[in-house]
């Protein structure tokens, strides 16, 4: 299949990326941190999390984040929902979309949101129908898809079922996510094979960790199988407290080079992106874990 012509990017750094920071983060870095992305091009940002903050204390500050954006036109700003109050919470602070997610491995979904897989697509009914009642896009996230820390392996069919599963709810869209990054091209591969046949390219995107630097191999293997839309957070940000020793997600920085190389547009400005990897890395006192954005700021040093 030919390379797509265009590329949606989805940065989820604000939420996926920060969210397991210990170290609390000002709502006002935050905040900077989402003009300085929306600056650079990117039009899609993940802004927060509506979660119960006993659990992710770093989100619990999501509406104050949504209360002083300065929103540019055409650019989504999006928050994950995993319930109905959430679904509320984020309504009261306007985010443009939801997210809500899912797992292919039942043990993760145990362990990450305390009941089954099953159980976990019954829950986000009313939120689906709250969502749609509103007139709001609500997107749907898949963890586990390739492999997970409990059962190991995944195979593509429990995907497929979790992801048909929230696309009949009213999800627009669903992000496979290689949650532990253990994915590589070969697994991508059979993923899609194993999901193409019965869902179009259009309905899935690609969220990729890089635990063992595999995550721009897999999303070039995505890319060349049809996936137009793909998850990243700039400077790498992200972890995963459920998946221990999980490291952050792809740099947005590296998947923009990627696609800068392959000729696919994608409207986001390098440079910029690359000194807003640095503001937030400088910001939180840690290396910038985008390759790219590593390079490139010795480069103009």
């Amino acid at each position: 299949m030919a390379l797509p012509a265009r590329v949606r990017v989805v940065e989820v750094g604000p939420r996926d990326g920060l969210q397991n920071e210990k170290k609390p983060v000002a709502t006002s870095s935050k905040i900077e941190l989402i003009r300085r992305l929306v600056d650079s091009g990117l039009v899609y940002v993940e802004a927060g999390s509506f979660v119960n903050p006993k659990w992710v204390p770093q989100m619990a500050d999501s509406e104050a984040v949504f209360g002083s954006l300065e929103r540019k036109p055409g650019v989504v700003y999006a928050a994950l929902t995993p319930n109905l109050q959430g679904f509320e919470r984020a309504m009261e602070a306007q985010a443009d979309e939801v997210a809500i997610f899912g797992s292919a491995s039942e043990s993760f979904s145990q362990k990450n949101i305390n009941c089954s897989v099953e159980e976990s697509i019954a829950r986000f009914k009313p939120v689906v129908k709250a969502a749609q009642d509103a007139g709001v896009r609500v997107r749907g996230y898949v963890s586990c898809v390739v492999g997970c820390p409990y059962e190991g392996k995944i195979a593509p069919e429990p995907v497929r079922q979790v992801s048909e599963a929230l696309l009949e709810l009213g999800c627009y869209e669903v992000s496979l996510g290689d949650t532990i990054g253990v994915g590589t091209p070969r697994d991508f591969e059979t993923l899609l094979e194993g999901l193409l046949p019965s869902i179009a390219a259009d309905y899935l995107a690609v969220h990729c960790h890089d635990t063992y630097g595999m995550a721009i191999a897999n999303i070039l293997t995505s890319l060349q199988m049809g996936i137009a839309v793909v998850d990243s957070s700039v400077a790498g940000l992200g972890g995963c407290p459920y998946a221990k020793g999980a490291t952050g997600n792809v740099a947005t920085e590296d998947v923009v080079y990627l696609l800068d190389g392959l000729g696919i547009a994608h409207g986001i400005d390098l440079p910029k992106l690359v000194a807003t990897g640095s503001f937030i890395s400088d910001l939180l006192g840690r290396p910038n874990n985008s390759k790219v954005g590593s390079a490139l700021s010795v480069r103009s040093a």
